[in-house]
């Protein structure tokens, strides 16, 4: 009976469902990242997209219980918790481009729980600020992270939870650089 997966040592399967790499070919080229390195970039895209589809289950349940998508959620949160900020900073504390940013304010505003106005100094400067309606839709809404996830992460010691805070924010800076280290109009290359 022949192996399914293919020779032996080649993406032999593990108990955790992930594929386990041959060792890496000395005579390969030494600019390359080696296979335990190309291994462990695939385990990360999995985790990733199980985080993906578990925040899109997430974003569903709280657009039904709310009635507002989880950015627009975090846009209003980012309004409540810094004051009347510009659309530009207001974009950078969301981590949403200044297009989003601004048709989310479009949709908040139509519904009553923002307002904008436009400097008077400044034409070009538009700042936000919470209406009533928004602070008590704001108020009501559901929290952004389950409470599996909010008892667990508790749960962990502190240093733990550093390290995971810590880890996300370098595979977050890995796959969008910031701004500063990005160029202008450059395309994020997730592979």
């Amino acid at each position: 009976m022949s192996d399914p997966l293919g020779p032996a040592g080649d993406n032999a399967a593990r108990h955790d469902g992930y594929a386990q790499k041959t060792a890496p070919d000395p005579a390969s080229d030494a600019t390359t990242p080696d296979a335990h390195a190309i291994d462990n970039a695939a385990h990360v895209m999995k985790a990733i997209r199980r985080i993906v589809r578990a925040n899109d289950v997430r974003s569903k349940k709280v657009a039904r219980e709310a009635g507002l998508t989880i950015p627009q959620i975090v846009v209003l949160q980012a309004v409540r918790d810094f004051g009347q900020l510009t659309t530009a900073a207001l974009s950078r504390q969301a981590d949403l481009s200044a297009a989003t940013t601004v048709t989310i304010l479009d949709k908040l505003e139509a519904r009553g729980l923002v307002t904008r106005r436009r400097s008077d100094t400044d034409r070009r400067i538009v700042r936000t600020r919470l209406t009533e309606e928004g602070e008590r839709i704001l108020k009501g809404a559901p929290a952004l992270f389950g409470k599996r996830f909010v008892t667990g992460f508790a749960d962990l010691p502190e240093t733990e939870q550093q390290r995971i805070v810590a880890a996300f924010r370098a595979v977050a800076d890995l796959v969008d650089p910031p701004l500063a280290e990005a160029g202008a109009g450059e395309d994020v290359d997730l592979g």
